[in-house]
């Protein structure tokens, strides 16, 4: 494992929430690193409110969360399947652990992941009796103790070895990183498994299917496109993506981010 990656991808007006809020990714301990993409810090003293939009990644993320004058709190979030919103305001902190695709279920071994899809649900219904965790975690003004107090909890919790969420977390990384990987049959001969098993491994670990994950990672490779500053080239990408034409890539961008590409003042692409 690397350092935490230095991307967007997934943040809808990436420039504008950095403009806004202090972001920062840091490395776990290396026990937790087969597991874990990486934790995610965020602190913010807003005089105007503002509403975060992200297209989630295919990953499960524990956030510790305090907003204004409110309590504490911790949250396990299943894998979002629509577009992501939160509004923020005053002064507030955030402490997150995104799991790698897979990654999560060693942490959690007694139901599958798919359970947790579309969901958020309390850090103590999933772990009884580490109620105080935001506490722990929120609490410290510096930040090096913010992340040795998500290591703790984490290690608290003893991952145990588990062979297949291995398989899974190999195969969502196929997915993330090779574009010749285009169709869920694709996945399972890499694999050597059929696609029923392909199927089944990825509603136990990763909590989605191999189709959508296929399609999540394009749409997050084409958002971050359309921010940049250089003109895309839309048939090009529609292409690499393995797309049959640009038009069919306006039309899945379009139905998971809200608005076209041409909303981030590329030029308009023909047939979008």
């Amino acid at each position: 494992m690397g350092a935490p990656r230095r991307d967007t991808r997934g943040i809808v007006d990436a420039a504008g929430l950095m403009a806004r809020v202090r972001f920062r990714r840091r490395e776990p301990a290396p026990a937790l690193r087969p597991y874990l993409e990486h934790y995610w810090l965020i602190d913010w003293d807003l005089e105007r409110p503002y509403v975060s939009t992200v297209v989630p990644h295919p990953s499960v993320n524990v956030v510790f969360q305090r907003f204004a004058d409110a309590e504490p709190f911790g949250e396990v979030s299943g894998i979002g399947l629509e577009l992501f919103e939160q509004k923020l305001e005053g002064r507030g902190r955030v402490c997150g652990v995104q799991f790698r695709p897979g990654g999560f279920r060693p942490f959690a071994p007694g139901r599958p992941v798919s359970a947790l899809t579309g969901r958020r649900v309390r850090t103590d219904e999933v772990w009884p009796g580490r109620v105080g965790a935001a506490h722990d975690v929120l609490a410290p003004a510096d930040e090096d103790a913010r992340v040795a107090a998500l290591d703790r909890f984490l290690l608290g919790l003893e991952p145990a070895p588990d062979p297949a969420a291995g398989t899974a977390m190999r195969l969502a990384d196929l997915v993330r990183h090779d574009r010749s990987v285009r169709r869920v049959d694709d996945l399972a001969r890499a694999a050597g498994l059929s696609v029923r098993a392909v199927q089944r491994l990825f509603a136990a670990y990763v909590g989605v299917g191999p189709k959508w994950i296929i399609l999540r990672y394009r749409i997050h490779e084409a958002l971050e496109r359309a921010e940049g500053a250089a003109p895309v080239d839309w048939a090009a990408l529609a292409a690499r993506l393995g797309y049959a034409d640009q038009a069919h890539l306006v039309r899945d961008f379009t139905a998971t981010v809200g608005v076209p590409p041409t909303a981030f003042g590329q030029p308009a692409p023909p047939g979008g």
